[in-house]
């Protein structure tokens, strides 16, 4: 399943979103609500950054938070060895508080920044760690500023 997630990722990637986003909400029917969490995780995580809509967005990112804090640290690692479902958290609420961002709702995009920024001491010192700490950073301001949106995707 993780490889028909990446395959459909890839797809989008390189420039075809409408057929990714056919794959992705193809894959989620076979997974189901009641899925592996970490397929639903990352699929949802994935799929949200295929949306321009950021409510369209939210409605996803919502998914992989929800789903991300039913995964476990075994399942993770076995997936992956060196993986922790912890290291997911920093770019999930940082997902959310970029939508509740773009949407204006800022009391929620503000939550969800100040979790995210209190979860980053799980982020590596690396290319993507920074991505991520970068971002949180911009996007705190922008909610601050109360203005809308200040970065990109997150997604690796």
């Amino acid at each position: 399943m993780m490889d028909a997630i990446a395959a459909a990722v890839t797809e989008g990637r390189g420039g075809d979103v409408d057929e990714a986003r056919r794959q992705l909400l193809a894959l989620w029917q076979d997974i189901g609500v009641d899925g592996d969490p970490l397929h639903r995780c990352s699929l949802a995580h994935y799929l949200a950054d295929l949306y321009a809509d950021p409510a369209q967005a939210l409605t996803w990112d919502v998914r992989a938070l929800d789903a991300a804090l039913a995964v476990t640290d075994q399942r993770t690692q076995d997936h992956h060895a060196g993986l922790h479902i912890a290291g997911f958290f920093p770019s999930l609420h940082l997902n959310l508080a970029d939508n509740y961002c773009k949407l204006g709702s800022f009391d929620a995009a503000r939550e969800h920044i100040d979790a995210a920024k209190e979860c980053s001491s799980t982020l590596a010192d690396d290319p993507y760690g920074d991505l991520i700490r970068g971002a949180i950073g911009r996007v705190d301001a922008a909610i601050s500023a109360g203005s809308g949106p200040y970065r990109t995707t997150t997604s690796p």
